[in-house]
């Protein structure tokens, strides 16, 4: 039997006080932790979806972002991000000057550059959101990297 990866997630992402979940679907065991931990969180995802009480939704597409959703951000995380959307992931949180953080769907592989960190029951891939081209404001919040 796998582990349930959702309270190291929180644990993981409760190091911040304002975090986007990008493309949140119908999974919101996460947010909702994060949102019982006194986190701020926004859900996006391209379809209206119901999220718990205390966290935001904002329908946004992440391959053509309203930058406005990100912007206060200290996080941007996306559970099982498929490799074709993490470079858009990346782009919004480098935006932002946010920490970047994705899971992946078993056997996918990251598309970006990023450090795993093996957690029970899955890998939270740490991305580097410095790369060639991208800058960080160096905002770090509770957490940082």
């Amino acid at each position: 039997m796998v582990p349930d990866s959702t309270p190291a997630l929180v644990d993981r992402l409760a190091r911040f006080e304002r975090v986007v979940e990008v493309g949140i679907g119908n999974r919101t065991d996460v947010a909702a932790g994060l949102a019982e931990r006194g986190v701020a969180v926004t859900a996006t995802d391209v379809h209206d979806r119901s999220v718990p009480d205390g966290v935001g939704f904002v329908r946004d597409d992440v391959t053509d972002p309203d930058p406005s959703v990100y912007a206060d951000a200290e996080a941007v995380y996306a559970l099982n991000c498929p490799p074709e959307l993490q470079r858009a992931v990346v782009a919004v949180a480098r935006d932002a000057g946010a920490a970047c953080f994705v899971t992946t769907l078993g056997g996918d592989p990251t598309a970006v550059r990023a450090t795993p960190e093996p957690i029970p029951g899955d890998t939270l891939f740490v991305v580097d959101t410095d790369t060639p081209g991208g800058r960080r404001r160096g905002r770090r919040g509770r957490g940082g990297r």
